[in-house]
């Protein structure tokens, strides 16, 4: 019989073996730097901000949709900042490699650019039409950003995974007052 302590014994050092096998896809020297430029541009949710600045710029019929969208991102990014407090999984060190970027901080779960780039895909998504919502530009990126904290070996795949689940969670329980007004329906 299986104790809970082996179990999660077990789960953590899957975690380790996972974060290992996708560190290693970054001592390339075009990964790493795609690591690094994706890492970078995900840091404090600025990439997201961004977007959703611009699409509140482009789209101006629905202006204050992507921004509500925006704050429903920065939301994800706050709260994942909280659970770290509490939480405080200190950052994975794998021995003979070092992180391929620096960090912010020094708590790992959730990933917070996880969380921001999850809330991202859901709230700019929504707000595209048709098939573009899941074959748009925020899916893709979104999971580059996520990938590119495990390859640049600064998070566990269970912080990453978290921290999506936490940010999509987060876009979903805002997503009718994100789409409240311009004629957009939830």
């Amino acid at each position: 019989m299986r104790t809970p302590d082996s179990a999660a014994s077990r789960a953590s050092e899957v975690d380790r073996r996972l974060l290992t096998a996708l560190r290693r896809c970054g001592d390339g020297p075009p990964v790493a730097r795609a690591a690094r430029a994706l890492s970078w541009s995900g840091e404090h949710a600025a990439l997201w901000i961004a977007a959703g600045l611009a699409g509140a710029c482009l789209d101006r019929p629905r202006r204050s949709a992507w921004l509500r969208a925006t704050v429903l991102v920065g939301a994800a990014h706050v709260a994942s900042m909280g659970v770290k407090r509490v939480v405080r999984r200190p950052r994975p060190q794998l021995p003979g490699t070092r992180p391929l970027v620096g960090t912010a901080g020094r708590h790992s779960f959730p990933s917070s650019h996880a969380a921001s780039s999850a809330a991202a895909a859901v709230a700019f998504g929504a707000l595209l039409p048709g098939p573009l919502r899941l074959l748009g530009p925020f899916p893709p990126l979104a999971a580059g950003v996520c990938a590119s904290r495990l390859v640049a070996g600064v998070h566990y795949p269970s912080d990453v995974a978290a921290g999506a689940v936490l940010g999509a969670a987060t876009a979903r329980l805002g997503r009718a007052w994100s789409l409240r007004g311009g004629g957009l329906r939830g």
